[in-house]
């Protein structure tokens, strides 16, 4: 079939295999080409393993220590005229070129947050790896039923205590207006932290320890964000925020449950990125396109593979202490934040409009990087020539 990109919203309705594989592709001629990580993992599972950071996190691993990586993940196969979910391409691309190159990796697609899904990891690992070095825990799921309580939780995007207006972007159109969001009720809040806090991650943690599967000085690490004042009433101040500071204190909770077997968790600090978990965050897409130009301009932009091996390589794997900040986090949003970069963003923003946009911001770089996201927009793509659809993971024929 033909595929092509159609929207809906700040989502796209289809993914292409090709595109797909020369995402991958390139993300790890990047970590190839940056040389070994001295002391890296080398038995790794990512959770949440076929989008995003995950997907980058299993990258950097495998490429850049040679790491065997199990991926969990919850993605769409495909059915005859109708394409997977991008990141079942991802992941098909991924097992492709790591087999090729002699690196183990398999793969389990489910919903993560199930015991089922636990247990099945668990065996898997016991089966063929023994035990692992370090679990990567970077799910993006807007839902989650409570496998002990049976009872599904959705997360929300709100400000807590009043509503919230400023300015965002369609970035399909480039059209500029403003947005209100009402504030959070009690119930918004304890269902966003109930699917984005550290509930699952402690959980996943106890449940691989008491299989005996965490090998000594087993790291974790699930990812965070910040991000500036502009966003902050709508983000680190609102129900996500609240997830995320549940996400935090619980890197200490899991770190004293793994002092016997020397094992530490960190919550690392990310930069703001395409995601399709950031797109649909009101305000945020107009942040990301003046943050990208300013940071393109000042040379420090990073994309997501840029962003997770220089977490690997400058601050997990260095030889020494993993360097923290007061509240115990790893920070690589540290370009991201630095005064200047914030300054000249706050600075854009005053003045950001339909008609400025294009000039002050790097919307065309926001819709780029959002395409990419779904394999289309890759250099070398014939998107007009047909492509297979029906496209398998190896490890889950």
């Amino acid at each position: 079939m033909i595929i092509q990109p159609r929207m809906r919203g700040f989502i796209c309705l289809t993914a292409h295999p090709e595109g797909a594989e020369k995402n991958i592709k390139e993300q790890i001629e990047y970590v190839k080409g940056k040389g070994e990580v001295a002391g890296g993992p080398k038995k790794a599972l990512i959770i949440g393993a076929s989008t995003g950071f995950g997907l980058a996190s299993r990258i950097a691993a495998a490429y850049g220590s040679g790491a065997a990586t199990i991926g969990v993940f919850f993605e769409k196969e495909p059915s005859e005229g109708k394409t997977a979910s991008p990141g079942w391409y991802n992941s098909a691309a991924f097992e492709k070129f790591a087999n090729a190159d002699g690196l183990y990796a398999k793969s389990i697609n489910g919903d993560a947050f199930s015991d089922e899904i636990k247990q099945q990891t668990i065996e898997l690992i016991k089966k063929d790896l023994g035990q692992i070095d370090l679990v990567i825990y970077s799910l993006a799921s807007p839902v989650r039923t409570n496998p002990r309580t049976g009872v599904t939780h959705r997360s929300v995007l709100k400000p807590i205590g009043q509503t919230y207006t400023n300015k965002t972007v369609d970035f399909h159109t480039g059209k500029v207006s403003e947005v209100s969001i009402a504030p959070a009720v009690e119930e918004d809040i304890d269902n966003t932290v109930a699917v984005m806090g550290g509930e699952d991650w402690k959980w996943w943690i106890e449940d691989l320890k008491k299989a005996g599967v965490l090998a000594d000085n087993v790291l974790t690490l699930a990812y965070s964000y910040i991000g500036p004042e502009l966003t902050e009433a709508v983000y680190r101040k609102g129900t996500i925020g609240r997830a995320k500071d549940d996400l935090e204190a619980t890197a200490f909770k899991i770190s004293d449950d793994l002092k016997e077997i020397g094992g530490k968790a960190y919550v690392s600090v990310n930069k703001a990125l395409v995601t399709q978990a950031s797109s649909a965050i009101p305000v945020i897409p107009l942040y990301i396109s003046l943050l990208f130009k300013t940071m393109k301009e000042a040379g420090v932009h990073e994309g997501t593979i840029e962003q997770m091996d220089r977490l690997f390589r400058e601050r997990l794997y260095t030889g020494g202490d993993v360097p923290v900040d007061e509240k115990g986090r790893i920070r690589v949003d540290d370009w991201e934040m630095d005064p200047k970069i914030q300054a000249k963003v706050a600075e854009l923003w005053k003045t950001a409009d339909t008609d400025t946009l294009g000039e002050l911001g790097d919307l065309k770089g926001y819709s780029h990087d959002f395409h990419k996201l779904f394999g289309f927009e890759m250099q070398g793509v014939d998107y007009n020539a047909d492509a297979d659809e029906m496209v398998w993971i190896e490890s889950l024929k």
